[in-house]
């Protein structure tokens, strides 16, 4: 009987590790699975995602890695991806089998991100420019500037994966940071969550934040269309409204208070010029 040297495993279509991928993940996280996907040809389109990859395939530490995920994230094997607080990521991604990949981003040097905010000082007027992306050219320049500019270095990116691939960076952990530039397109906000700072701190003067926002993760919460869209600018514009109404209330209340003291002032002075008269009249 012959020895086959080379034993190859079975073929598996790549639908059919997806769902069975896909399966195993709703067995570890339930319901709340967040798979990606994208049919773009760039896989980001907005200013955002596509910076964030561009930045990634600037490196020459990731030049020759990135696009090994780029099939991966284009066909959707990227079941699962989370960003949770303090810029870890979270990922399960299909391949030969289900791969966990753990990413950590390093929070933004505190010096760094306030020579940043004095360099753009005035210069962005609403969040709705900043996370559309439109920017001078002086604040792109320095947003992204490849030394001292928002976007992480090579340095400030950790990351594993749980498949048997020995490089630097494998498909699975490339199909992911390709993955956190496609929720980029739907959450620009995500990104300074993710370097541990309030995108609000860029903004010059003062904004409206639609009502029942509690911090600067409120957008997080808001579809493409909110933010983006005419209903962003229309809750705005009813927020400046009730604002301007809550300081007209406290306009005619302070106004209220100053006129009772007045008029208690005046009662008390002439009640005050009247007493002493009526005191001289009785003595005598």
């Amino acid at each position: 009987m012959g020895y086959n040297f080379y034993e190859w495993s079975p073929y598996v279509p790549v639908s059919q590790r997806l769902n069975e991928a896909k399966n195993q993940v709703k067995k570890i996280l339930g319901n709340k699975v967040n798979p990606i996907t994208t049919s773009n040809l760039k896989i980001a389109k907005t200013f955002w995602g596509k910076a964030w990859c561009d930045n990634l395939e600037s490196y020459s530490d990731y030049s020759n890695r990135m696009p090994r995920g780029r099939t991966y994230i284009r066909n959707g094997s990227v079941v699962h991806l989370q960003v949770d607080k303090g810029g870890k990521i979270l990922a399960y991604v299909a391949g030969s089998d289900m791969y966990k990949i753990e990413i950590k981003i390093a929070p933004l040097e505190k010096k760094l991100w306030n020579k940043i905010k004095k360099k753009c000082a005035g210069e962005i007027s609403s969040v709705v420019e900043l996370l559309q992306g439109k920017l001078s050219k002086n604040v792109l320049a320095i947003v992204t500037n490849k030394t001292e500019g928002l976007f992480p270095k090579p340095k400030e990116i950790k990351f594993s994966c749980s498949c048997p691939d020995i490089a630097v960076m494998c498909k699975h952990v490339a199909a992911t940071l390709y993955g956190v530039g496609v929720m980029l397109d739907e959450d620009p906000a995500l990104f300074f969550k993710l370097r541990g700072v309030d995108h609000l701190e860029l903004i010059n003067g003062s904004i409206s934040i639609p009502s029942g926002a509690k911090d600067a993760d409120t957008l997080k919460e808001e579809n493409l269309e909110a933010i983006f869209g005419v209903e962003l600018a229309d809750s705005l514009e009813d927020t400046n409204i009730a604002e301007k109404k809550k300081t007209t209330k406290k306009s005619i209340k302070k106004i209220t208070k100053k006129t009772a003291k007045k008029t208690v002032k005046k009662t008390i002075k002439k009640v005050t010029k009247k007493s002493p008269k009526k005191t001289k009249k009785k003595t005598l």
